[in-house]
């Protein structure tokens, strides 16, 4: 055996020791727990580069940033568990909103009203989001930060100096 072949053995056995190794840690039923939610974002990004590069009609943007925008939503869940969507679930009307506009502003001919159904969906979406957001316990810190701003300001206003 030459010294390439023993060279090129050596490295798949070891290659293949440290996949059973990492398997057996756990490591591969973590990414596949983790990581899932590429299976939506790497198409969507293949859409938005397939329509970019020529390749595509612009109608591939829609389902593109949907895709795009679910995968984050998802991403999300993963990271903070899948109770977050119940304060998040705002965002899969924003995906759509956000396809719209993508394909309207992309597309060469317009459509009448499709610009006011996205920019009206992302409205919507983004009030939803910010009405969920006010029902979790970052409203107390709101408020204590609005509270600390006019004290402030309110010890602040016989003081000639700025504070800015």
């Amino acid at each position: 055996m030459s010294d390439n072949n023993k060279l090129m053995t050596g490295v798949l056995i070891l290659a293949a020791g440290v996949i059973i190794l990492l398997g057996k840690l756990g490591v591969f039923s973590f990414l596949g727990k983790a990581l899932w939610p590429l299976l939506l974002l790497i198409p969507g990004i293949v859409l938005h580069l397939w329509y970019f590069w020529r390749k595509g009609p612009s109608e591939l943007l829609l389902p593109g940033a949907v895709l795009v925008v679910y995968s984050v939503v998802f991403f999300i869940g993963v990271i903070g568990g899948f109770q977050t969507l119940k304060f998040t679930w705002p965002l899969f009307v924003f995906g759509i909103a956000a396809g719209l506009f993508e394909y309207d502003y992309f597309s060469p001919r317009r459509q009448k009203g499709l610009l006011i159904a996205s920019l009206i969906l992302g409205a919507l979406s983004l009030i939803l989001l910010g009405w969920t957001l006010f029902s979790l316990p970052v409203i107390y810190l709101l408020a204590a930060l609005l509270i600390i701003g006019g004290v402030w300001l309110i010890a602040a206003r016989g003081n000639r100096r700025s504070f800015w």
